[in-house]
């Protein structure tokens, strides 16, 4: 093995991504290995900062077909401006209606009516259909 190359038992060992995962990322495209030494799948280094922006992408909620977007065809990361604030933005509007569960949930915690049923505010939200509804 060259030694910027790294085995697939080391990839695993510094990026923490399962074996199977790299195969199945290579099979979609995301990763390549550069060869095989017997069984074992040889990689560059870069294969680290792939996975590491594959990791990114997937915790921000980016399916697996558009973070082969983020790749330019040579295989270094390239993110999409315009993907990324579309995503922020979506990430934006998540966070809001998080906010309002979460303060629905507190609400009905602290809510002194003997029942939910019996929340004026719970009853309100219920009657519109939409939990973001909000008394005034």
């Amino acid at each position: 093995m060259d030694s910027g190359e790294i085995g697939i038992g080391e990839v695993v060992r510094r990026s923490g991504v399962p074996a199977s995962t790299l195969r199945y990322y290579e099979e979609r495209g995301l990763i390549a290995s550069v060869r095989r030494q017997g069984l074992t799948r040889i990689f560059t280094p870069a294969v680290l900062e792939q996975l590491a922006l594959i990791a990114v992408c997937r915790t921000a909620g980016f399916s697996l077909d558009e973070i082969t977007l983020m790749f330019s065809p040579d295989g270094r990361p390239s993110p999409n401006r315009e993907m990324l604030a579309a995503k922020a933005d979506e990430l934006d509007a998540t966070i809001r209606k998080l906010a309002l569960m979460r303060d629905d949930l507190r609400h009905a915690a602290a809510c002194p009516a003997p029942t939910h049923m019996e929340c004026p505010s719970f009853r309100r939200v219920l009657a519109s259909g939409n939990p973001d509804a909000r008394a005034e």
